[in-house]
């Protein structure tokens, strides 16, 4: 895809330097807006049913009634797929309050903005590749987690200012961020969620704290438990992650990707990681690319 790529842009497919939305856009002005990242695979959107579900949660907790049906957003991103010519790409979508007077308190009546962004990325499945170039170099961060009484973290919205202050701290080459909570116990990264191994089992923090529920994140569970592998939701602290047998990340552009080191102590994957990212390349190849 060359720079002449196209948006999607309230309806109309545009050229990438033409595509534009209003600086009195609430999306713009408030950070009051909903989004999702997925993934096309061979032209098909994985995991489209959790994601258009989340991307209504979202809506919900902002009272943002955009009035749009999920068959209309399909359309448009698969719309935006095709016009670049794509069937492997990451896909972003976006719903914003759109344009309303000049005051914070929101308006029930909402003419949202509705963009489509996609970029190629490799295939994936049992024959795909990597996006990430390897191991991920993690670092736990000052910067807290906001606690769900303030913004819940199963609110996906565009203020990401958290996750920007987060990997503000980071050191050159350091790949990603750990947040913990105001207690000191772990939550996820700036734009990742959390596992480790230890003794065979599969642990993770869990989402009664301030944790995204991300969709990789239940789909790895998922995977986990049909293969009779022992999983443990809590609430941990570093030191858990830096005696850990094994440690990743994942998120749905990475899907599954190894922690090499975490403040500098060696982890790595191992087993259980490699076998959680078969499966879960199985489970691509089977629902995007088998006829």
């Amino acid at each position: 895809m060359t720079d002449d790529h196209l948006y999607h842009v309230d309806g109309e497919l545009v050229p990438a330097d033409e595509a534009t939305v209003s600086v009195d856009d609430r999306g713009f002005r408030y950070g009051d807006a909903a989004f999702e990242t997925l993934r096309a695979y061979g032209g098909t959107l994985f995991a489209w049913d959790a994601h258009v579900d989340r991307l209504e949660r979202t809506c919900d907790l902002l009272s943002l009634d955009h009035g749009l049906a999920p068959d209309d957003l399909r359309a448009r991103i698969d719309e935006t797929l095709a016009a670049n010519g794509l069937a492997d790409a990451y896909v972003r979508l976006s719903i914003t309050r759109g344009v309303q007077p000049g005051k914070l308190t929101p308006q029930p009546a909402v003419d949202p903005t509705v963009v489509v962004y996609v970029k190629p990325l490799p295939r994936g499945g049992l024959e795909g590749e990597s996006v990430w170039d390897g191991p991920a170099t993690v670092a736990t961060v000052e910067t807290r987690r906001i606690p769900d009484q303030a913004i819940l973290a199963a609110a996906k919205t565009h203020n990401y200012l958290n996750g920007i202050l987060a990997r503000a701290e980071l050191d050159a080459g350091t790949d990603e961020a750990l947040m913990c909570d105001r207690e000191g116990r772990l939550t996820e990264g700036a734009t990742s969620n959390l596992f480790f191994v230890r003794d065979g089992a599969l642990y993770t923090p869990t989402t009664d704290g301030p944790v995204l529920p991300g969709i990789t994140r239940e789909i790895v569970l998922e995977l986990a438990r049909r293969a009779d592998i022992e999983v443990r939701e809590g609430r941990y602290e570093p030191a858990d992650v830096s005696d850990a047998d094994e440690a990743f990340l994942t998120n749905r552009t990475w899907e599954l990707r190894p922690i090499a080191t975490l403040d500098g102590r060696d982890i790595g994957g191992g087993p259980v990681t490699e076998r959680l990212s078969r499966l879960y390349d199985e489970r691509v190849e089977q629902s995007c690319y088998s006829d």
